[in-house]
C-alpha cells in the first residue's frame, strides 16, 4: 500500500479577493502581527530593530525552564529557595514586580512560574535562574543558547527581568518567534499566560495583561514596562481556529497599548477571508480498488469544507489529497481512507477526512485476483 498524495484542481483564490487590502499602520514605536500557524507575518513595522523590551524579555527564561522541564531535567514541583540576592534585587524592597516571595522560604518550580509570568514576579525568575543554574549569568548563557537556536538575531540579554541594562535589547520580530514557540512546543504551559491572577504569601495580584478584560479569545502573553522602553505587549489570541500573535513596544500609556493591540489584532482577523471548497458529501476523487467487485469507489468529503486565508496564505496556497492505495477489498462505505489538505507555503494548515462513498466487495475469482496483483506489481495499482 503506497500513500498517494494528489494536488487537486481546486481554485482557492476567488475574485473577491482580487481587492486592495485595507491599509494599516500601527502608532506602536515597532510593532509586529504573525499567524501563530504558518508563522506568516501579517504586519510589520520596524520589526527587526533591537529595542528594550521590558518584562517581555522574561519570556525568554520561561522557554528556557519549559524546556527543562519536558526534557525531564527539571520537575515543577521541584523546590527551590529564596535567596538574598533574589529577595533585595527582586522582592518588595527593590520596588519592581515581585511575587512577594519570603526571604529563604522554598518555593515550587510551578508556582515560581506563575509568580514570573501573572505577577512578572522580577524575584520568581531571579529565583528559577539561580535555582536552575547556579546564579543569573550562567542562566543568561541558556537564555542566549536557546535565542540563537530559534533563529533570534536581533536579541541580546544582560539580566533574566528585563530592567534596563544596556545588553538587554530584543526587536518585535524575535518576540514573536518566541511567543510562537511556546505556544506550539508547551501547549501545557502555555495556558498559565490567561490565568487572570495568582495569590501568593497571601496577597493577590492581578494579571496585567489588558487583552485578557474583554477581548474575545485572548489568551496570553506577556506586558511589559519601563521609562526607558515604554509601553509594550506581547499578545495571542484565537478565534475560527487561528491564533494571532502580536507584539507592540514604545507606547506611551497603558491606555494606547491596549487601544493599539486591540486594533491591530481586529485588523488581523479581517485580513481572513472564508473560502468555501467543498459541501458534505462532495466527489473528491476515485480511489483504486484490488480484489473486489468494483475497481474503483468514488472518494468524498465527510462534512463541509471551509477555509479562512490571508493574502500571505493565498499566494502559495495547495489543496492535495492524500489516500492509502490502492484500497483492499472488501470496502465498506464510509470507511475514512484519506484526508484532502490546505498546504500554505508548504506547511499543513488544516484538513478534512475523505470517505468512501460506496462499497466494492471481495471477489472468489481467482483469475481476477490473479490480474490484480499483476496490474499492481507493473503499475503500481
Amino acid at each position: 500500500m503506497l500513500t498517494r498524495l494528489f494536488i487537486l484542481l481546486v481554485f482557492l483564490i476567488s475574485p473577491a479577493f482580487a481587492q486592495d487590502e485595507e491599509a494599516f499602520v500601527s502608532a506602536a514605536r515597532n510593532a509586529v502581527l504573525i499567524d501563530a500557524g504558518t508563522g506568516g507575518v501579517l504586519y510589520a513595522k520596524d520589526a527587526d530593530v533591537a529595542v528594550p523590551p521590558a518584562s517581555m524579555s522574561k519570556l525568554m527564561l520561561q522557554a528556557v525552564v519549559f524546556d527543562l522541564i519536558k526534557s525531564g531535567d527539571l520537575n515543577e514541583a521541584q523546590t527551590f529557595k529564596v535567596s538574598e540576592n533574589a529577595w533585595r534585587k527582586g522582592g518588595a524592597l527593590a520596588r519592581g514586580s515581585t511575587m512577594y516571595a519570603e526571604l529563604n522560604s522554598n518555593i515550587e518550580v510551578i508556582n515560581l512560574l506563575r509568580g514570573a509570568i501573572i505577577h512578572s514576579g522580577n524575584d520568581a525568575c531571579l529565583v528559577l535562574a539561580e535555582g536552575i543554574a547556579g546564579s543569573e549569568e550562567a542562566f543568561l548563557k541558556l537564555m542566549r543558547g536557546k535565542a540563537t537556536a530559534l533563529g533570534m538575531k536581533n536579541s541580546s540579554f544582560g539580566n533574566v527581568t528585563g530592567l534596563p541594562d544596556p545588553k538587554q535589547k530584543m526587536s518585535v520580530g524575535d518576540l514573536a518567534i518566541l511567543a510562537r514557540y511556546i505556544a506550539i512546543e508547551h501547549p501545557q504551559y502555555f495556558k498559565l499566560y490567561s490565568e487572570k491572577s495568582f495569590t501568593w504569601n497571601k496577597i493577590e495580584q492581578k494579571n496585567r495583561n489588558p487583552l485578557l478584560l474583554d477581548y474575545e479569545g485572548a489568551d496570553g502573553m506577556k506586558t511589559g514596562f519601563t521609562d526607558e522602553a515604554g509601553f509594550g505587549l506581547v499578545g495571542t489570541a484565537e478565534k475560527d481556529n487561528r491564533r494571532l500573535i502580536i507584539v507592540i513596544a514604545g507606547l506611551k500609556t497603558a491606555a494606547e497599548r491596549k487601544t493599539e493591540s486591540v486594533k491591530l489584532l481586529n485588523w488581523g482577523y479581517s485580513q481572513f477571508k472564508q473560502v468555501d471548497i467543498f459541501e458534505k458529501g462532495d466527489k473528491v476523487a476515485e480511489a483504486r480498488v484490488w480484489g473486489g467487485d468494483k475497481d474503483w469507489v468514488n472518494l468524498v468529503t465527510k462534512d463541509e469544507f471551509k477555509v479562512r486565508l490571508s493574502a500571505f496564505e493565498r499566494q502559495s496556497a495547495e489543496l492535495k489529497l492524500s489516500y492509502s492505495g490502492p484500497l483492499i477489498a472488501p470496502v465498506k462505505i464510509g470507511e475514512q481512507v484519506g484526508s484532502v489538505k490546505v498546504f500554505v507555503d508548504g506547511r499543513l494548515l488544516t484538513e478534512i477526512p475523505v470517505l468512501t462513498a460506496e462499497s466494492s466487495d471481495a471477489v472468489d475469482n481467482m483469475w481476477s485476483r490473479a490480474w490484480d496483483s499483476a496490474r499492481m506489481l507493473v503499475f503500481g495499482g
